[in-house]
Order: C-alpha cells, then structure tokens, then sequence
C-alpha cells in the first residue's frame, strides 16, 4: 500500500512548536512515511528537520503578516507542487495563512497544468497570542482564515478546540502535543542551589519566554511579598526573551532575589534542585514547564488559564491570573506545608504517567495521516 506523503509547515519557532515538529518528523521517518518540512531556514538549522531524515524547504513565514509573505506563499506553492503531499500540516496560524494561500494557489496550477487535486490541509492550533486593540482585530483576522480554510483543525487544548470551532472550524478535535522527555539531571541539587544562592532558602524555578503571555511582572510583584518570609526564597527564571531588559530593570529597581537566567540548556538540573515551579502565564494550552514540573515531581503553582486546568487537574495549586497576592500564598503554602508539597508531587507523577507521550502523539498523526490517505476523514473540497 502506497505510503502517504506529509509536508509540515512552520513560521519561525525557538521553542515548542519546533520541537514538536521534530518529534513528528522522527515518528514519520521511523514508520517509513516520507516527509518535508517547508520553514524557514533557521529553523532547520535549529531543530535539524533534515539530519532527522525529512526534505526541507526554505519558505521564510515571520513571526507576522508582512509583505513578505507573497514570496512565502509563491515558495511553499512551489514546495507543494514538487513534493505533491497526500496532506499538508501546518503548524500555528501564521504557518496556516501561507498554507491555505499556497494550496489555493497550487489547485489554479493544477487545473491549468491538468494536476492531481490539491492535497488535504490540517492545521494545529498551538496557541492563540495574547493581543489588544488593533492587534486584536488582526489577530481574529487570522484565526478566522486559519479556521475556515482547513479541512482538519487540531487544538493542543480543549480551549483551542472550542475558540476554532468558534472562528468557523468545520472540522476540529483535541490533538495533544507532548512534552520531550528531559535527560536525567547531570548535576547534584546541592551544587546548582549552591551556584543559585539558595543553600540554606528555598528555590523557586520559572521556565519560559520572556514574553507578555508569561505575565512575569505579576510574578515579580509576587516575589515583592514572599521576600517577607523568612528565610525569603530565590527565583529564578530561564528563558529569553523582548522583555528581558524590562524584567531586569524591574528586579534591579524592587531590589528583588530574582536571577533572569536566560536560555538554559540545564532545565532537568533546574527542576532537580528546585523545591517549586511557579507558572503565571495568562494564557497557556499545554504548558511544557507544567509537564515537566509534574513529571519530575516538583511541585507547580499556576495559574487557571487556557488548557492549564485539564492539564494538571488536581495536581497542582492552581491561583487566578493577574494575582499576585494569591500566587505568592500558594507558594508560600508549598514551601510551608511539607505535607502539601508531598502530595502535589505525588499526584504529579500519577497525572504525568497518564498523558500520551511523544510516541503516542506520532503514532495518532500517522493513523490520521493514512486515513486521509486511504479517504477516511471528511471529504477535501
């Protein structure tokens, strides 16, 4: 039986989507199912597409619409019609728009040149950015278009899947996307806290983009009130990111115990020696530092946004966003309850062991991929 053909498409990604894009390729390429990624170029020499087995294709799509995306759409439509997928995958509604662009105009080559009909097109929903005023009328924009042209949506969480169906999704469901599994920590707790300055205080771990979504001046603001307790906890946070000057302007000007860590490479390290995780983002779907908090039993404080609640359901202490006087009691709670933190990392292990993995994940696109195939799924207009 004739493999199907899968070329996934991506604007440009320094975290989890690209991940996710990589973990698909390996799954594709172990099954013996060909695949390219179309991306820009930075993305293959981040992530490695290629020395992973797929054909990558050059399409630069930007983090936002531009007129730069004409010469997206005319590259990916030149992708398309080399490659000729069964299904084309986008990946975040940036890569959507220049995905049904380009599928629309490879169907006008393909009557024109006598061409087998245009592949199907799924899309994942990863997130949805947090925007205001004209941005926000934008933003929907693109949803809009997202929704409506694919003929498969996928929402990384319940919330997704209810917003697309909401924009005009005529097909959606949950598609789950996994964390990586960490490599065991190479270090001892002792001496990362000791490097961090938390010998003898309580360490408290943020991971993340420095990024508005984030919400960090509501978790500096908490840190304003748990450098009451004695002895006061460290934070630190790993991740870089456009806000990175500000926060750090924040921290020097509240005289706050914060270290901004930047990009880590360590995170298992990290999440060893901390005694808690702290998430005060004001919208998330499926977080990977909450996946990765719970799967190595540290306790997680977090915010009930997005798909964050079904996520870690009563696996953590979940505090409202925007907060930070309940953000800052429930670490305190943590960090003062050792019966309470036992718990959490209890139930964050059981929790953890429930979700699909990485090969779970691959496994449910391939089947989805063959039925599209072999004409199973809706009928592709």
């Amino acid at each position: 039986m004739t493999a199907p053909r899968v070329l996934l498409v991506l604007a440009g990604s320094t975290g989890g989507i690209g991940r996710h894009v990589l973990s698909v390729v390996e799954g594709l390429v172990a099954a013996g199912i060909p695949v390219a990624v179309a991306g820009p170029e930075q993305g293959d020499l981040d992530f490695g597409f290629s020395r992973a087995g797929a054909v990558f294709h050059v399409v630069e799509i930007g983090g936002a619409p531009s007129p730069r995306d004409v010469a997206a759409v005319r590259a990916l439509t030149g992708a398309i019609t080399s490659w000729r997928p069964t299904v084309v995958h986008a990946h975040g509604l940036r890569a959507a728009g220049v995905a049904i662009a380009a599928r629309a105009a490879t169907r006008a080559r393909g009557r024109t040149a006598g061409a087998r009909p245009r592949p199907g097109l799924v899309v994942t929903w990863h997130n949805v950015p947090v925007v205001a005023g004209a941005r926000r009328a934008l933003q929907h924009g693109l949803e809009t278009v997202a929704a409506r042209g694919a003929d498969l949506t996928l929402g990384a969480s319940e919330d997704l899947v209810a917003r697309a169906r909401r924009f005009g999704a005529r097909h959606a469901r949950l598609g789950p996307v996994a964390a990586p599994p960490l490599p065991p920590p190479a270090r001892e707790p002792a001496e990362v806290r000791a490097e961090l300055g938390a010998t003898d205080r309580p360490l408290l771990l943020a991971v993340g983009r420095l990024a508005p979504q984030k919400d960090y001046p509501t978790m500096l603001a908490a840190a304003r009130r748990w450098a009451e307790e004695d002895p006061a906890p460290v934070l630190v946070i790993a991740g870089d990111g456009p806000l990175a000057d500000d926060l750090a302007a924040q921290i020097a000007r509240d005289r706050l115990d914060v270290r901004l860590l930047g990009a880590r490479s360590d995170v298992a390290d990290l999440l060893g020696a901390a005694d808690a995780v702290v998430l005060s983002s004001t919208w998330e779907a499926r977080a990977l530092v909450a996946q990765e908090a719970l799967r190595a039993g540290v306790p997680l404080v977090a915010t009930a946004v997005g798909g964050v609640p079904g996520l870690v359901g009563d696996a953590a202490l979940l505090v409202p966003p925007g907060d930070p006087a309940a953000l800052a009691g429930a670490v305190r709670r943590v960090l003062t309850e050792p019966g309470l933190a036992a718990e959490l990392a209890a139930a964050g292990r059981r929790r953890s062991a429930a979700w699909p993995d990485e090969t779970a994940v691959q496994s449910e696109l391939i089947t989805l991929y063959r039925e599209w195939r072999d004409g199973a799924l809706p009928p592709i207009p």
